[in-house]
């Protein structure tokens, strides 16, 4: 299944038909770890996340970490989501992302990410960010840095709490059609556009558009890249976003609104987050 999660009409340059769109993944690309994992801890002080599942969720992270979230990996997380969000109030999960996002976020920013999404904005780039975590995570963090629209993940809703299933993961092969359908919609060329991701999970999406360049890589990735001369830059800078940013109509909304779909991977990757948090650093080979 494959879809836009903002549509044409409400992009944030209004009219504005850019000649190419430059595709974004989020966690370890514009920001440095996870945004899923970096709510555990006001997820945890609300009681969504037990100490129990928190444990348990650890074996979960240090899988993310050592394999650098491969398939099995990714799919392991994301039987683990289903079951730890079921019956989760939707209004509860905007309303503690909306609280915390600035504090929790902000400090994750890749200064080197802001400043290539200005200069592809400065070039008349579409940005879009594509992303394996939740909706209702990445689509503020996605109007802060300036993106102007993007895809995530979606979970099933009924009478304002999640179902536990996943409407659309936004990982893998829908990556890519979600960039392919993209760039349909916007009238640009795949070959002219570019892709910026950290995980080999993010393949399919890297061979989709003719400028891929690797960020911060993971083993198997930086592999790929050096095989095909692919461009691998490393970011290791984060920086508080009020310094560089003010605040848009369309950050503010999304703040605001949050997305009522999807916790996506931020409910199970946050549980294997908390304590540790202010310990990460980017991961640099």
């Amino acid at each position: 299944m494959s879809g836009l999660a903002t549509p044409p009409s409400n992009r944030t340059s209004a009219g504005r038909l850019p000649g190419a769109a430059a595709f974004f993944d989020l966690d370890k690309t514009i920001i440095a770890g996870s945004s899923a994992l970096a709510f555990s801890r006001p997820f945890r002080r609300r009681g969504l996340i037990s100490r129990r599942a928190a444990l348990r969720s650890a074996y979960a992270q240090l899988l993310l970490v050592v394999s650098g979230a491969d398939a099995d990996t990714m799919d392991l997380l994301r039987r683990r989501l289903a079951a730890l969000c079921t019956g989760w109030e939707v209004a509860q999960i905007r309303a503690i992302v909306a609280e915390t996002l600035h504090e929790i976020v902000e400090p994750l920013v890749y200064a080197e990410a802001t400043k290539l999404i200005a200069e592809h904005r400065a070039g008349g780039d579409e940005i879009v960010v594509l992303s394996a975590s939740g909706l209702e995570v990445v689509e503020p963090i996605a109007a802060l840095v300036g993106a102007d629209r993007c895809l995530a993940t979606r979970m099933g809703v009924v009478d304002g709490r999640y179902t536990g299933v996943i409407e659309y993961y936004c990982y893998g092969e829908a990556k890519a059609q979600a960039a392919r359908d993209i760039a349909t919609d916007g009238g640009y060329r795949l070959q002219d556009c570019r892709a910026y991701s950290d995980s080999i999970t993010d393949l399919p999406l890297l061979e989709a558009v003719g400028h891929p360049t690797v960020v911060n890589p993971d083993r198997a990735l930086r592999r790929e890249a050096e095989q095909r001369g692919w461009p691998v830059l490393i970011f290791g800078d984060p920086v508080v976003l009020r310094s560089r940013f003010r605040p848009t109509a369309v950050a503010t909304l999304a703040v605001a609104t949050l997305a009522a779909v999807g916790v996506g991977a931020a409910a199970l990757l946050g549980a294997g987050w908390f304590g540790h948090r202010r310990r990460a650093r980017p991961s640099v080979p």
